[in-house]
C-alpha cells in the first residue's frame, strides 16, 4: 500500500530472516510455547494437569486463530488475555490450566528475551560473514602501501591489508562481547505478579522446593539454563540496555569503516561495488557517490541513538515494574536489530565487491612519499661523509620550495629533482630510487596483518562453527 507510511526498515533494509523474529506470528507461537512448557513442568510436579489437556496444547501451538484473538482483545483490552482465550478456545480441554499461576510477564518478557537471543544469532552469523571477507581483504592486500593518515592529513605509509585488519580488529572485540553475552544468557523464568513466587507457592502447597524446581524445568524445556537471578514482574530494563549497547558498538564498528571507504572512494583509491544501470547523480551523470556506505552510516547512527532510549527506561521504572516500558520496547529492541540488520547486509556486500586501483593508490603515495622520505635520504649522505646539518638545511629549503610549488602554483611534487641537481647529494644520486620504494616505508605492517590473522582471527573462525550469509535483499 502507497497511502500509509510503511517502515523502510522493513520494507528496504533488513531481510525477511530478521524481521520473521519481530513478527507477530514468531511471537505468539512462542507464547504458546511458554504456556505448554509450564503446563507440561506444573504436570511432573504433581499438579492435575492430564496429558490430553498437554496433547490438546501442542495440537494447535503453531495454529493460532488469530482472527478470535483479535475479537477477544477488541472486548479485554489485553492482549495475553486475549490469546489465553483463543488458545483455550482451540485446546478446549486444556482452557482451565492455561497460564495457571502465570502473569502476563511470564509470556511477554520470556518471549522478549526468546526473541532478543535468536536475533543475536542472526547478528553473530552476519558479524562472521563481514569478518571472514575483511580477513581475506586483509591479506590479499597486505603488501599494498597506501598512505597513512593522522588528524586526515598524510602520515607514514600502511598497507590496504593493514587498513582492513583495523577494521576487522572492531569486530572481533565485538565478537568478544557478543559471545560473551550469549553464554551467559538469562530467561526471565517464573516469578509471579510481582517476582515473589507467590501463585506458584499457593499452586504447591507452600512447597518452595517445587517452585524452584518448577522454574528450572522450564527454563529448560525452552533450551536455556539461567534466569534472572532476582526480578520485579519484569527483568530488569538495564538488559535491555546492554543488549542496545552492543549492539550500538557494531554499529560503530561499521560506521568506522564505512567512513573511511567514504573517504577512500572520495581519492579514488577504492570504490564500493557500483552496477552498471545505477545513477550516482540526479544532476550529475558521471558521480559515482558512495551510496551503500553512506547507507551504512545512516542506520549505523539509528542503531548509536538507541542505548540512551533503554537508559531512561531502565532508571525510570517503578518499583516492581511499571507499563511506560512497553509500547517503547515494541519500536526500540526490534528497530535496533532491524536497522543492524540492514548494516551488516549492506557491510557483507561491499566487503564482497570491493573494487581496488593500486595506480591511483601509488600515484598519491608519490605525491607526499619525496616529503617521507628526507630522512633517510639525510642519513645516507651522512654516512658517505656529508655535514648533516647542512644537508639538513638544503633538504628543508627544498621542501619548502617544492611545497610552494604545489601548494601555490599547482605543479607536481619535484622535491626528488630538486635533490637530484644539488652536488650536496651526489653521495646518493644512485641509490634514490631505491630508497624511494613504498615499501621500505611500510613497517611491519605486512607481518602485522599476518600475526593478527594467525594470532586472533584464525583460531576464532577454527572455534565458530557457521556458513556465510548471503542477505535475502537487494543492497
Amino acid at each position: 500500500m502507497k497511502d500509509i507510511y510503511e517502515n523502510p526498515l522493513i520494507t528496504r533494509y533488513a531481510d525477511r530472516h530478521m524481521a520473521e523474529v519481530f513478527s507477530d506470528d514468531y511471537k505468539f507461537k512462542l507464547w504458546r510455547k511458554l504456556w505448554i512448557a509450564l503446563a507440561e513442568s506444573e504436570k511432573e510436579l504433581g499438579l492435575a494437569i492430564t496429558d490430553k489437556q498437554i496433547s490438546e496444547m501442542k495440537k494447535f501451538a503453531e495454529d493460532i486463530n488469530y482472527e478470535f484473538a483479535e475479537k477477544e482483545e477488541k472486548i479485554v483490552r489485553h492482549d495475553v488475555m486475549a490469546h489465553v482465550h483463543a488458545f483455550g478456545e482451540q485446546a478446549k480441554t486444556a482452557k482451565p490450566i492455561i497460564h495457571l499461576g502465570a502473569t502476563s510477564c511470564y509470556v511477554t518478557d520470556n518471549a522478549e528475551l526468546i526473541q532478543i537471543y535468536d536475533a543475536l544469532g542472526i547478528i553473530r552469523t552476519k558479524m562472521l560473514t563481514v569478518m571472514d571477507k575483511l580477513r581475506a581483504l586483509a591479506l590479499k592486500y597486505k603488501n599494498l602501501p597506501m598512505l597513512g593518515y593522522t588528524h586526515l592529513q598524510p602520515a607514514q605509509l600502511t598497507t590496504l591489508g593493514k587498513r582492513a585488519t583495523l577494521w576487522l580488529y572492531d569486530l572481533y572485540l565485538d565478537h568478544q562481547d557478543l559471545v560473551h553475552l550469549m553464554s551467559h544468557y538469562k530467561l526471565r523464568g517464573v516469578k509471579g505478579t510481582t517476582g515473589t513466587q507467590a501463585s506458584f507457592l499457593s499452586l504447591f502447597d507452600g512447597d518452595g522446593n517445587k517452585v524452584r524446581e518448577l522454574e528450572k524445568k522450564v527454563v529448560k524445556k525452552l533450551g536455556f539454563e539461567r534466569v534472572f537471578a532476582v526480578s520485579g514482574q519484569t527483568y530488569t530494563r538495564k538488559f535491555d540496555y546492554q543488549v542496545t549497547s552492543l549492539l550500538s558498538q557494531i554499529a560503530q564498528s561499521a560506521y568506522k569503516f564505512a567512513n573511511d571507504m567514504r573517504i577512500m572512494q572520495s581519492f579514488k583509491e577504492v570504490e564500493e561495488p557500483f552496477e552498471k544501470t545505477q545513477i550516482g547523480s540526479s544532476a550529475m551523470a558521471y558521480k559515482r557517490n558512495p551510496m551503500r556506505s553512506e547507507r551504512i552510516c545512516a542506520l549505523a547512527r539509528f542503531v548509536e541513538s538507541m542505548p540512551m532510549n533503554e537508559a531512561v527506561t531502565a532508571s525510570t521504572q517503578w518499583f516492581e515494574r511499571t507499563l511506560d516500558d512497553s509500547a517503547n520496547k515494541r519500536l526500540t529492541i526490534p528497530q535496533a536489530f532491524l536497522a543492524l540488520d540492514g548494516v551488516l547486509n549492506i557491510y557483507i556486500n561491499v566487503t564482497d565487491n570491493l573494487v581496488v586501483y593500486p595506480g591511483v593508490i601509488a600515484r598519491r603515495i608519490n605525491d607526499e612519499l619525496p616529503f617521507m622520505a628526507t630522512e633517510e635520504i639525510l642519513m645516507e649522505c651522512v654516512k658517505a661523509g656529508g655535514d648533516r646539518q647542512e644537508l639538513h638545511e638544503a633538504i628543508r629549503r627544498h621542501s619548502m620550495e617544492s611545497a610552494k610549488a604545489v601548494k601555490e602554483r599547482g605543479e607536481r611534487n619535484d622535491l626528488i629533482e630538486r635533490i637530484k641537481s644539488d652536488d650536496k647529494f651526489a653521495a646518493v644520486w644512485d641509490n634514490i630510487d631505491n630508497i624511494l620504494k613504498p615499501e621500505n616505508f611500510i613497517g611491519r605492517a605486512s607481518q602485522q596483518v599476518d600475526d593478527f590473522i594467525a594470532d586472533y582471527i584464525d583460531p576464532l573462525f577454527k572455534s565458530e562453527k557457521y556458513t556465510q550469509y548471503t542477505p535475502d535483499i537487494k543492497v
